[in-house]
């Protein structure tokens, strides 16, 4: 049965509304539980209870690759009990939890595994409680800074308009002195965000790539386009911006489109949004789980997963996976940067992994 979210032309350019809405009890003992609920009711949508956020075993479907469809369109609200945040390196020191689970359909992403058979959508409504973590782990690392990722198992911009808990992480963010937020995205839709007090706490990334690899492999999310308007948008409200060119992937005219790509963020971009720019370099890779769950659940995709033509690596869980030759690895690495510092002189690169 072929799926309709493998079309390449699809592109999420409208705000993500779910066919399903799923709430924990409790949920409703928050503000922002009964907010998110009286917005279901107003969209129509079907609302269900369920005992946990973690276990939604009734989704509807005839086939593995329907119920997979249905659950990126299902939205379960509740309650964030695990406050221990995980590390996040290289992007920060930790990720606070918001949100789990996106609802675009990018073949390559890494959530297809972590996320394994919950790839449905969750928002967490006891905010006040993950800021007071985050302050925790804040002052137990004084005076040093510290930086929490925001979209490790979501793409939160996406979900803004829903839950408004990215705003409240901004804003509690602008107040902390050794407090810093970062997050990225592939939605253009920052107008809530626009006239958040950030006090330039917070770098707002958006992730690009290759013509060829955004029509092929992110379907159901913004455009290019859309999206580096959001980032002159962004620039333009003051927040320090950022790029994650991710994943990198080698394919036919790779050169001429990582060029392309830089060319047109340089001619697009206000000059506010150059002062202070970063970049994040990261080659595609995969697991065998990965492989196996991407070609179940995107059977016609055109990513290459041919271990044969990889570097086999050793993850940081003892898990390996396969990344570029070290021959390949290195001519992307040198190439795109080269293509940043021309067009961005004053940019930084924070990795390339």
């Amino acid at each position: 049965m072929a799926v309709a979210t493998e079309s390449p032309a699809m592109r999420q350019t409208e705000v993500f509304v779910p066919e399903l809405v799923y709430f924990e009890p409790d949920a409703l003992n928050y503000p922002k539980g009964q907010k998110i609920w009286q917005w279901a009711k107003e969209q129509g949508l079907p609302i269900h209870m369920t005992t946990s956020h973690n276990r939604i075993t009734n989704l509807p479907g005839d086939s593995e690759l329907e119920k997979y469809r249905i659950a990126k369109r299902t939205l379960v609200v509740g309650i964030r009990k695990t406050l221990k945040f995980d590390t996040s390196k290289p992007s920060a020191e930790y990720a606070i939890p918001i949100a789990t689970g996106c609802m675009a359909h990018c073949h390559y992403c890494y959530l297809q595994t972590t996320l394994g058979a919950k790839p449905y959508i969750r928002v967490y409504v006891n905010t006040d409680d993950i800021l007071q973590a985050a302050k925790r782990y804040i002052d137990e690392r004084a005076p040093e800074i510290t930086r929490f990722e925001a979209a490790c198992t979501s793409d939160p911009v996406g979900l803004e308009h829903i839950s408004g808990s990215l705003k409240e992480l901004i804003e509690f963010m602008g107040q902390e002195p050794l407090g810093r937020l970062r997050f990225v995205t592939k939605f253009h839709h920052v107008e809530p965000l626009l006239d958040a007090k950030h006090n330039k706490h917070t770098r707002f990334r958006f992730s690009v790539n290759a013509d060829y690899v955004i029509k092929h492999f992110e379907p159901a999310t913004s455009s290019f386009g859309e999206r580096i308007t959001a980032a002159g948008k962004v620039a333009k409200a003051g927040y320090p911006l950022g790029f994650i060119i991710a994943p990198i992937i080698w394919h036919e005219g790779w050169e001429e489109g990582y060029r392309e790509l830089l060319g047109k963020l340089k001619e697009a971009l206000p000059e506010e949004a150059t002062s202070d720019l970063t970049f994040e370099l990261i080659q595609h890779r995969f697991t065998k789980t990965a492989k196996n769950v991407i070609l179940q659940r995107y059977p016609k995709t055109k990513l290459e997963l041919d271990e044969t033509k990889r570097k086999y690596k050793w993850g940081r869980w003892g898990q390996g996976k396969y990344v570029y030759p070290d021959e390949q690895a290195t001519a992307l690495r040198e190439f795109i940067t080269e293509q940043i510092f021309e067009k961005f002189p004053n940019a930084t690169i924070d990795y390339f992994t």
